[in-house]
């Protein structure tokens, strides 16, 4: 799950971390007032979206004037005008694709002399099974660029969690920073709080960018992006009720209602499959023939009947699907079920693509034999090379 910067910010304070005062707006009427409350003399409006880029990002209904989602006013009035300007707006970054999001608040901030941009993140590395830092001069800037330019500027490293971090782990990192003086004991705090919240919180990443020292040497938390392990979120209900649904895909947000693992991709064939290797796997062999697939949906190895149905109607209500193919392996899964929540599903929502469906495993005979005598318009495949081949054919016509 994503937060906006504000709500990250607000959690690094929790912590005693070091960050700019600020000030969340959802309202254009609001915004004077909000940016009265902050010292100036240079106020910073931030438009807040789930999506990097913002600073380099543009508006879709500004033809002319100032471009961005992230503004430098030299007085209130200017700071308030600003922030009129964004809400409502769509914002369009190299992340959020040509569609972009609309701007429904945005964060107006006290300004920073900033004397040197660096980056700080935290992730879990999936091959060592630890938290693991990365640490760069390069801030403010795509860090997946530096990396593929100059991978030399970037230091990496895991926290042990036997021992936790400890002071060394600060001192490294302001080294590699190439910080000095009081800065570097500062970092060496900053890095031993980031690590407690990582952890308490159960983040997947945490991410400084840009981390700043300012004219008076003291480190700051200039921009935050926080992501939290979706599967931890039943542990805080804190972190739950900053969820902002509106910056989330509709047919995401459904599926989740359902525990259905959906992601909705950009090309035309929808999936229904059961496991997450073997839905990796159908997106490959869909590709191999020459398709795209419009999404990733793992079912799980449960489903019910109404779980299926409701996948079915979650693939269909992207109008980019031209096809649909359901790969089922059955173990757990029985193939019976899924073969009657997918009639239940046509027979509800009705069918106007090309519909595939591949079964082996546990009652598959079975399975079988209830869409052939569903009376609907149902391919069925030998196997998955051979549903893969006739739902890409379906479709290409």
């Amino acid at each position: 799950m994503n937060i906006h910067e504000y709500q990250a910010k607000h959690l690094l304070k929790e912590y005693g971390l070091p960050v700019s005062d600020g000030r969340a707006v959802t309202r254009a009427e609001e915004a004077k007032t909000q940016a009265g409350a902050l010292d100036g003399p240079i106020w910073v409006v931030k438009a807040q979206i789930h999506a990097g880029g913002r600073g380099k990002g543009s508006f879709k209904e500004d033809s002319a004037g100032p471009k961005g989602g992230v503004r430098i006013a030299k007085s209130v009035e200017e700071a308030a005008e600003e922030a009129e300007r964004m809400l409502g707006r769509t914002l369009v970054t190299h992340q959020t694709g040509p569609a972009g999001k609309q701007v429904n608040r945005v964060y107006i901030e006290d300004g920073s002399d900033i004397e040197t941009e660096l980056y700080l993140a935290l992730l879990v590395d999936r091959e060592t099974s630890r938290v693991s830092f990365i640490v760069s001069t390069e801030g403010g800037m795509d860090i997946e660029a530096v990396a593929h330019d100059t991978p030399e500027k970037i230091l990496t490293f895991s926290v042990d969690p036997a021992s936790g971090v400890q002071p060394f782990h600060g001192r490294r990192v302001a080294f590699a920073l190439g910080l000095t003086g009081k800065a570097v004991k500062q970092c060496v705090t900053l890095v031993t709080k980031l690590y407690q919240l990582f952890t308490e919180k159960d983040c997947s990443l945490l991410e400084i960018n840009p981390l700043i020292v300012n004219k008076a040497g003291d480190v700051v938390c200039l921009d935050c992006k926080m992501n939290f392990d979706s599967n931890a979120l039943y542990r805080h209900p804190e972190i739950m009720a900053l969820r902002d649904e509106t910056e989330e895909d509709p047919k995401e947000l459904q599926a989740s209602k359902f525990d259905l693992n959906y992601i909705a991709l950009d090309g035309e064939i929808g999936c229904m499959v059961n496991g997450a290797g073997l839905a990796m796997a159908t997106m490959d062999i869909i590709k191999l023939y020459g398709s795209e697939p419009a999404n990733f949906l793992d079912v799980g190895g449960g489903a019910t009947k109404e779980k299926v149905t409701e996948a079915f109607k979650i693939i269909t209500s992207d109008p980019n699907v031209k096809g649909i193919l359901v790969n089922i392996f059955g173990g757990i899964m029985r193939c019976d079920v899924i073969a009657e929540g997918v009639i239940a599903a046509v027979k509800e929502v009705g069918l106007q693509v090309p519909l595939v469906v591949r079964l082996e495993g546990t009652n598959v005979e079975l399975g079988k034999k209830i869409l052939a005598e569903s009376g609907l318009n149902i391919t069925s495949g030998d196997d998955l090379a051979d549903a893969a081949q006739k739902i890409v054919k379906a479709v290409k016509g």
